[in-house]
């Protein structure tokens, strides 16, 4: 909804928001020519001392600031055995299941869903989904393959759903 220029004495159309505090959840609607003017005169820092304006840059950039000291030092400790793991190779999240040590079934199930041996059960069911009703044999358009189809798409999935331990 356009409203009228909250400029006094101003009857074009506010188009223009304009913050009138810090916090930026309540707004002047100004025409572009006002909305410029109260841009340029308008300071976020007005009234703020240097500790202040330089504590809210660290906020805004960092976030709050931790209390307590210990959690800090444990959480940049945890931070940098991530940091090392993740760059030597070392860590859990970096063990992904190579085709080499998945059973053949599992990985010729992903093959047939055209996914990668990484693919999540969220992403396996999508794409059981999208092949059931593209093979199923009452709305498939190619009849003769579909009942083939849609049972080799049918056991790739239950062979999924088994290792998923779904």
């Amino acid at each position: 909804m356009i409203t009228k220029c909250d400029h006094p004495g101003c009857t074009k159309a506010g188009t223009c928001r304009a913050p009138k505090n810090r916090d930026l959840r309540d707004y002047w609607h100004f025409c572009q020519e006002h909305a410029a003017e109260y841009n340029k005169n308008w300071n976020y820092y007005a009234d703020m001392t240097p500790e202040e304006i330089e504590a809210d840059w660290e906020r805004q950039t960092f976030g709050t600031p931790l209390k307590d000291k210990a959690k800090a030092n444990a959480e940049e400790a945890e931070y940098v055995k991530f940091l090392n793991d993740f760059l030597t190779g070392r860590s859990q999240f970096d063990k992904q299941p190579s085709p080499n040590k998945l059973p053949t079934s599992v990985s010729g199930a992903f093959k047939i869903f055209g996914l990668p041996i990484t693919a999540s059960w969220r992403e396996v069911a999508a794409k059981y989904r999208v092949l059931a009703k593209k093979h199923h044999p009452d709305t498939a358009t190619d009849k003769t393959s579909a009942a083939s189809e849609f049972t080799k798409i049918s056991t790739a999935y239950n062979t999924l759903k088994k290792y998923f331990n779904k």
